[in-house]
């Protein structure tokens, strides 16, 4: 599962969005474009929770919504644009003020790029401090794929060396958390401020499914087998989740890195169906869902099932689309559609606080909710199911 950062208690949940200027509605790779317009020209990260009053989410760019923006991009036939989040990427990998071996910072800050990156933070009245929050500057496996994803389909995009350049590291840095225990594939990645970092140990379902589609995209623009070896590491850590009994997928591993966490997630079940081949007999997978995660015409983001999670059901509504399961389809396109803006945007959560059924890895005593506000990552995804773009492909 991929870790969001949230606030260990929930404020009052304004959902106060500026919408960009002049900006209409239109479809949502209109609403993706015009989000990165009003930005300085140059490299550029987008806020994940665009007017949110939350402190620890406020100008706040996580890497993989930035990531799955530049591909929504690409597949709205908007390079110039998705060049500028993966220029943004660049730079940050380049121009980090610890790291210098090709890692990314799980989120930096929203906006137009100097040198130093900077990372998000807040002052902290009681501490008497500035704080960043110890997820927003680790660095998740999964995050890694996501943006070398984006880098590797800019170089399809552009021929520009640089980007596959940028994405090379990426895997190389990956590399070194590939762990032989249990189903094999790679760990979580690193939690935590320098130079220190703690290690996750976990392994999760969603990420290597990330990074078997990052791996063989690394190999065809390399022409390098090598990352094939990686590629398949990952997926035999995803093919080893699937569990006969339920037909779906585990969430991913415990603390051991092999005793598998039979928690249900809905991207656990998605990721697979839209990266693997021979995706035939994990079908079931689908059936699963229905009867365990759907939820108010959508999905919910677990067998919580607090709501519907407006992210899922647009990668839901995607995997739809690309089986050619239309009715499905357009009943998910209408769910989706309830959760939009007057301004295009895209509310995270039909319910004040969606829980996940995870706790923060900031704080153990606190759930890891969605919420009631306008985000871009599901706007992304949005995007991507309009255009039928399948990110990991």
């Amino acid at each position: 599962m991929r870790a969001l950062t949230i606030v260990k208690r929930i404020l009052a949940l304004a959902t106060v969005f500026c919408a960009v200027s002049g900006a209409a509605a239109g479809d949502a790779c209109g609403t993706l474009a015009a989000s990165v317009a009003p930005a300085p020209g140059g490299p550029v990260f987008l806020a994940s929770y665009p007017g949110t009053t939350i402190r620890e989410l406020k100008d706040v760019a996580f890497l993989y919504d930035n990531a799955v923006a530049a591909v929504a991009l690409i597949g709205c036939n908007d390079v110039a644009r998705a060049r500028r989040i993966g220029d943004a990427i660049l730079l940050a990998q380049d121009h980090d003020r610890a790291w210098h071996d090709g890692r990314l910072r799980n989120a930096t800050l929203a906006g137009a790029l100097a040198k130093p990156v900077k990372l998000a933070g807040w002052w902290d009245d009681n501490l008497k401090k500035w704080v960043e929050d110890r997820y927003q500057v680790g660095s998740d496996t999964g995050n890694q794929a996501w943006a070398m994803l984006a880098l590797l389909a800019l170089d399809s995009a552009t021929h520009d060396p640089h980007y596959r350049a940028g994405a090379l590291r990426l895997g190389q840095w990956l590399e070194r958390w590939r762990d032989g225990r249990g189903p094999g594939g790679f760990t979580g990645g690193v939690f935590g401020h320098e130079p220190r970092p703690d290690v996750l140990t976990w392994k999760s379902t969603e990420h290597n499914t990330d990074l078997v589609a990052a791996f063989r995209a690394l190999a065809r623009a390399t022409a390098d087998t090598h990352w094939l070896t990686d590629a398949a590491a990952a997926e035999r850590m995803v093919r080893e989740s699937w569990m006969r009994d339920c037909r779906c997928f585990a969430v991913g591993t415990g603390l051991d890195g092999a005793t598998p966490n039979r928690f249900l997630a809905l991207d656990a079940q998605i990721f697979p169906l839209l990266a693997l081949d021979r995706t035939a007999r994990y079908r079931g997978a689908l059936a699963t869902m229905r009867r365990q995660l759907a939820r108010d015409g959508g999905y919910a983001y677990s067998e919580e099932r607090a709501g519907l999670w407006t992210e899922g059901t647009a990668q839901a509504a995607l995997l739809m689309e690309l089986l050619h399961r239309d009715a499905d389809a357009a009943a998910l396109g209408h769910a989706l559609a309830a959760m939009r803006t007057p301004s295009g945007a895209y509310i995270a959560a039909d319910t004040r606080a969606h829980a996940t059924g995870f706790m923060l890895d900031t704080d153990p005593t606190q759930p890891r909710d969605y919420f009631h506000i306008p985000a871009l990552a599901p706007l992304a995804w949005a995007a991507l199911a309009e255009r039928k773009v399948n990110p990991f492909r």
